[in-house]
């Protein structure tokens, strides 16, 4: 009896041994899954979204990192989104000082993504602690609604010393025209 199942078992072991090893692994490892991932935490017609990653043995320092990746990224964002703006408006109104228009606009984001935005919402924060490792890693995600993001530049255009009455006007309308895009589409989401 007891060699019927020493011989039963052999062949058990055999094929959960072949098993593991016919497992598939990526070259790149495991695929993981973090916090703030989906479309969800993505931009959209209506708003931009960011999210940031902080580790580190000190929670704060953590927190910290991680909410200067997500503003970061959402300046860039902002940055971006606004440069395409300015070349369409200078492109379809081919004005002389296009160049100057741009420069000034340009430095007008940079003055108000590195200000506190008043209307940025925070959407969400996870903190995790490795005990093997004893450190914190904390994820943050932020959102600004994009129509409080224009108006809050035009309100800073407004208030700006440095703009002429000309450059104050062409950025004001760039500003106009994508707020006319984003009331166009209504509240929702």
């Amino acid at each position: 009896m007891k060699a019927v199942k020493k011989v039963w078992m052999v062949p058990v072991l055999l094929m959960f041994v072949l098993l593991q090893s016919c497992k598939s692994t990526s070259p790149m490892g495991e695929k993981v899954k973090e916090p703030f991932s989906g479309n969800k935490y993505e931009s959209t017609s209506r708003y931009f979204r960011s999210k940031g990653k902080g580790d580190s043995s000190d929670e704060n320092i953590a927190k910290n990192k991680a909410d200067l990746q997500a503003k970061k990224e959402l300046a860039q964002q902002v940055e971006t989104r606004m440069k395409v703006v300015t070349d369409q408006y200078l492109h379809e109104n081919e004005t002389a000082s296009g160049s100057e228009i741009n420069d000034k606009f340009q430095s007008l984001i940079r003055e108000v993504t590195n200000t506190t935005i008043a209307d940025l919402r925070k959407i969400g924060e996870e903190k995790y602690f490795n005990s093997t490792e004893g450190k914190y890693t904390v994820y943050i995600a932020y959102e600004i609604h994009k129509r409080d993001m224009y108006r809050f530049l035009k309100r800073q255009a407004k208030l700006n010393e440095k703009l002429n009455e000309a450059e104050r006007k062409a950025i004001e309308e760039m500003i106009d025209e994508e707020l006319k895009k984003v009331e166009e589409l209504g509240e929702g989401e």
